[in-house]
């Protein structure tokens, strides 16, 4: 019998690990393969001067994303767990690669930061519009996080 997808996302925060370590615990129940995407943009000034000031020369982004992730998982997750992790990085708007990440999966699964008060009853730009465009099921799972201001 073949077992579904989930696809997870997740950007480093503390609520991201949340929904990454939700994921695991439903994928350990269902069967389904876990894919744990990261998705990174090109800062706003890049090809407008040229290369990103700041940023050393032959800096790569996406390869920094991908480590970003690798790390996020191994936080997440026990070794013999997140070595069964497919990790995805993408260069994209997270919300669209998301979505786009989403066709053909069981379920996809993210995280919300609380943002304080009245607020809190709000989900995020990128888990609000995944649960309005997703083409499959959508959790979001709500973690706690400490909020600097």
């Amino acid at each position: 019998m073949e077992h579904g997808r989930i696809v997870v996302g997740v950007d480093g925060s503390e609520p991201s690990l949340h929904a990454l370590r939700w994921a695991d615990r439903q994928s350990g129940l269902t069967g389904a393969a876990l894919e744990a995407v990261t998705a990174w943009e090109m800062p706003a000034s890049f090809g407008w001067g040229g290369a990103v000031p700041g940023l050393p020369e032959g800096y790569d982004l996406g390869a920094n994303a991908a480590e970003a992730l690798a790390d996020a998982v191994a936080q997440a997750l026990p070794p013999d767990r997140a070595d069964k992790v497919n990790q995805v990085t993408v260069m994209g708007n997270p919300a669209q690669v998301l979505l786009d990440r989403g066709e053909g999966a069981e379920l996809i699964v993210v995280g919300v930061r609380g943002l304080g008060t009245f607020r809190a009853t709000l989900l995020g730009s990128v888990s609000h519009t995944v649960t309005v465009h997703a083409p499959c099921p959508v959790v979001v799972v709500r973690g706690t996080s400490e909020q600097g201001d």
